[in-house]
């Protein structure tokens, strides 16, 4: 190849590689911008669809979806819904500017279908949502266009459910809901909002269900469930509303009368709950340690269960925990040639429920491992024993060789092991809290004498009554009470050797000192109730939720005392059977969850203050309202990229820096005038001393010209 083509081929190259810079970083200030012209704020439009959307006689399975740009469906899983429900999962795709869906069951004859994408799709850029978007075809001669929404909450504390199904039957038995699929679904967001498109005409059941086997279905005892106990009839209105047209600078351009479709009924409220279980049966069990072993059950228990020893005689051989439903039970064994065993076998009789629900009597029979063999165990405490030992007589040779025989004789006192045990204790108590004792296995003797309580008056501790008491609910707890007083210092001491474990340990020595605030620093709230009713129960929360006190109404109020200042929400439940708890539902029985309120404000208590609220009205506010935005936890974790605002500060950005341009260059203008001015004043001064110069000699004088103004260019 010869020069003069060698050249031309580099130029070529140099060229095309300079074509593909441009094209790059034009591609890139278009996508990443800046500052490639404005964000693009137009959501993508759709320029056709294979079926048409809104076609009839359709038998095709499969639906296409044609966009003017590329395109991305944002959580298709939880956002697409399609009804009616699909036994086999649809497959839904995007491929560039295109949406695919197939459907794998069968069409149903004169059915329409939707194809319900909520706002899932976007572009693909700057994610402008397409909108509520959803696709309709029917298989018949017409398309069913009703609609109805509205919202699923918890029942226990009105937090939205998301990724609640949510269903309708034509069918009004009771017993659709369990054995038929939703003939039309959706499907709730964050929020806990659901619409169900695609309806015909007519009377129907709503229903909604954490659908975990995806069967459309109540099929499982754990599901959480809803329903209404009212009819639901899909209607329709034309109704009109305001829209404004604004010009660019914010002024109002025109206003329009404009016409839209309403569905109805648009405010449904299900309100959710998980059944409590109906099936008993013997769902675990472990062995932590050797000295015991649970056994927990899937219902409290209406009789003890009659406990077996296969491998070793359970007569008198252990003392019983349960818990305060008494569904786990824990069996702490008494005797060391027992609990030393590494396999206990044991069989437990009781009454389980059989395959059609009726409680008969069952064995179940459990071989109980702990998590370390005897031998292992024994192993890991000699290897201690071993190594206190070589610590023992290092710090002795280190004793000895300092002289110190008292730290020698204090480091071979014998070590005593004691029984754990905690006293509560605390400089700043309040008067509802507990005062207890508590241990870290059960107590055979617990000598009342051996404990003293004392109150201080001046610098003298004087003896007063109290009682205590083992808890009903925790074996291992013991209450004490006495009369304690605000602003006053009590002292609790308990004898060494005084109360002995259930394996033989006694407990050391202990002294708590209690010390109770004064009045004026609590606060008091009074909750008042308009039309009350027996069992409402007011219910206190913190920030977090969780409920602090509970309170039932008596003559239409409730007063909270002694509560530490802080901020606080109010809920309130009808405590229908009156027994002092929330309760759920039940499905097979009809009935409801029990009804929860909430008001929608929240009260910051200070110390030594007292507020008393207006009567409160529960129907004054919708449920879907009621609940304070700081309780709620089900929170939409959607980033929403506004691109119009995007726009705006873009053009604020660039209109500061117009600005901040302008400013430069006036400020250059104004120090070149400076600069001519002072040029002009230094020019006139040297004139000036010429002429006076001329004069003193008597020459004439060399005329200067004047000085001209004469604009620079611009910097």
């Amino acid at each position: 190849m010869n020069y003069r083509s060698s050249e031309i081929t580099r130029t070529v190259h140099n060229a095309a590689l300079a074509v593909l810079a441009i094209a790059a970083l034009s591609g890139c200030a278009a996508i990443g911008n800046p500052d490639g012209g404005p964000y693009d704020e137009t959501p993508p439009r759709i320029t056709s669809s294979h079926p048409d959307n809104g076609a009839t006689g359709v038998n095709t399975r499969k639906v296409t979806i044609d966009f003017n740009e590329f395109i991305k469906l944002e959580n298709a899983n939880e956002k697409v819904v399609i009804s009616p429900p699909q036994t086999e999962q649809p497959e839904i795709k995007v491929t560039g500017k295109k949406i695919h869906v197939e459907l794998f069951d069968s069409l149903k004859p004169n059915t329409t279908y939707s194809i319900d994408f909520a706002d899932g799709i976007v572009d693909n850029n700057e994610g402008n949502p397409l909108g509520d978007y959803c696709f309709r075809f029917s298989t018949g001669d017409a398309i069913d266009t009703l609609e109805v929404s509205g919202y699923v909450l918890d029942a226990e504390n009105l937090e939205p459910v998301k990724g609640m199904t949510v269903g309708l039957h034509s069918d009004l038995s009771d017993s659709a809901f369990m054995t038929k699929p939703f003939e039309r679904v959706s499907r709730t967001d964050a929020s806990g909002h659901f619409t169900i498109r695609g309806i015909a005409p007519g009377t129907y059941r709503i229903y909604a269900v954490m659908d975990m086997d995806q069967t459309f279905s109540y099929s499982q005892r754990n599901e959480k469930i809803a329903w209404l106990d009212t009819l639901v009839v899909p209607s329709s209105e034309q109704r009109f509303r305001t829209d404004t047209i604004f010009t660019d600078q914010g002024t109002v351009d025109t206003t329009l009368l404009v016409s839209y479709i309403q569905y109805l009924p648009n405010d449904l409220t299900l309100l959710a709950f998980t059944p409590n279980p109906v099936i008993q049966y013997l769902s675990g069990s472990d062995r932590s340690t050797h000295e015991k072993f649970t056994v927990r059950f899937a219902l409290p228990l209406d009789s003890m269960p009659i406990v077996k020893g296969i491998n070793f005689d359970e007569t008198d051989s252990y003392i019983l925990q349960h818990s305060a439903r008494y569904d786990t039970l824990t069996f702490w064994m008494k005797d060391t040639t027992v609990y030393y065993m590494d396999t206990l076998a044991v069989s437990i009789t009781y009454l389980g429920s059989d395959t059609a629900g009726v409680l008969v009597p069952m064995t179940d029979t459990l071989k109980l491992v702990p998590k370390k063999s005897r031998e292992k165990i024994l192993k890991e405490e000699a290897k201690k024993a071993e190594d206190a030992q070589k610590e023992l007589e290092k710090q002795l040779r280190r004793l000895e060789r300092a002289g110190d025989s008292l730290g020698i004789v204090k480091l071979l006192e014998p070590k005593t092991k004691f029984l754990n045990a905690r006293l509560t204790s605390g400089g700043a108590m309040s008067l509802y809290a507990n005062v207890n004792l508590t241990f870290t296995e059960p107590v055979t003797f617990l000598s009342d004498s051996a404990i003293h309580i004392y109150q201080q008056a001046d610098t003298v501790w004087l003896p007063i009554p109290f009682e205590i008491e083992q808890n009903e609910l925790d074996i291992l707890r013991y209450d004490i009470y006495a009369e304690w007083k605000p602003e006053q210092t009590f002292k609790i001491t308990v004898d060494s050797a005084s109360i002995q474990g259930l394996y033989g340990l006694y407990n050391d020595g202990m002294e708590s000192t209690l010390k109770f605030n004064a009045l004026k620093q609590y606060s008091t709230l009074t909750v008042n109730v308009a039309n009350p009713k027996p069992g409402y129960t007011v219910r206190l929360h913190n920030n977090g939720g969780k409920i602090v006190r509970t309170g039932r109404l008596e003559n239409g109020s409730v007063d909270f005392f002694l509560l530490q200042p802080a901020t606080y929400f109010v809920s309130m439940f009808d405590d229908a059977n009156m027994n002092g708890k929330w309760d759920t539902g039940e499905y097979e029985e009809k009935r409801q969850a029990e009804s929860v309120w909430y008001i929608k404000r929240s009260w910051v208590l200070k110390q030594d203050w007292t507020h008393e609220t207006e009567p409160w009205n529960v129907n004054e506010m919708p449920l879907t309202q009621q609940k304070p935005d700081e309780l709620n936890k089900n929170k939409s974790n959607k980033k929403t990229v506004d691109v119009h605002k995007k726009n705006v500060d873009r053009l604020e950005k660039k209109a500061k820096q117009a600005e901040s341009e302008k400013n430069k260059k006036e400020r250059k203008r104004k120090e070149r005038k400076e600069r001519r001015e002072k040029n002009k004043e230094k020019y006139r001064a040297i004139r000036a001393n010429a002429k006076a110069k001329a004069k003193a000699n008597s020459e004439p004088a060399v005329d200067t010209p004047d000085i001209q103004e004469v604009e620079t260019p611009n910097e």
